[in-house]
């Protein structure tokens, strides 16, 4: 028997039947349920379509997020590569600017521009400091360096193979021939 509670399923057990019988009337009546409310087993796949929606929606989500970041990060290593090619081109520029100033020529031209000129050998004058010891020029070469220098790789591993085999070849030939 069902209690009319609104629609639930609830055995009233009246003593008659027993242990075996109320769990067949209770499965029994579970199905009579479902088949008087089928609007509860369509409830239960609109749910799961609904939860496979939300599913998909958030892979998608994520997928888009990362696929943003890494166009954002692509972008910004295209911006950075553009200002690093503009920054060389305006150091070369003023590089060359630079070496247009101080060349020879401009030097002269700016230093008679200012009124001066070359001096002649009579108006140089040397002064003697007392103390200063000039600087030495630097000699890197070593003493005795008429010898070759000495080889960096060891003769040993300069033999190929075939040069290694055609070794033991003649050796093995002339050392130990048939009489």
């Amino acid at each position: 028997m069902l209690a009319q509670n609104g629609g639930a399923a609830s055995p009233i057990d009246t003593g008659k039947h027993g242990h075996g019988q109320a769990k067949m009337n209770n499965v029994t009546q579970i199905v009579q349920k479902v088949r008087q409310a089928p609007w509860r087993v369509q409830r239960q796949w609109i749910g799961l379509f609904l939860l496979a929606l939300v599913l998909v929606a958030m892979v998608a989500s994520l997928y888009l997020n990362v696929t943003v970041g890494a166009t954002l990060a692509g972008r910004e290593a295209i911006s950075l590569q553009a200002t690093i090619t503009t920054n060389q081109r305006v150091n070369a520029d003023s590089e060359t600017l630079l070496a247009g100033l101080t060349s020879f020529s401009a030097m002269e031209e700016r230093a008679n521009g200012m009124g001066f000129r070359p001096a002649n050998p009579d108006e140089i004058t040397y002064v003697a400091v007392p103390g200063f010891v000039a600087q030495s020029a630097v000699d890197l070469s070593t003493p005795g360096s008429n010898q070759p220098p000495a080889p960096v790789i060891l003769p040993e591993y300069t033999q190929s193979w075939i040069d290694y085999f055609i070794n033991k070849q003649v050796a093995s030939d002339s050392g130990g021939g048939q009489p």
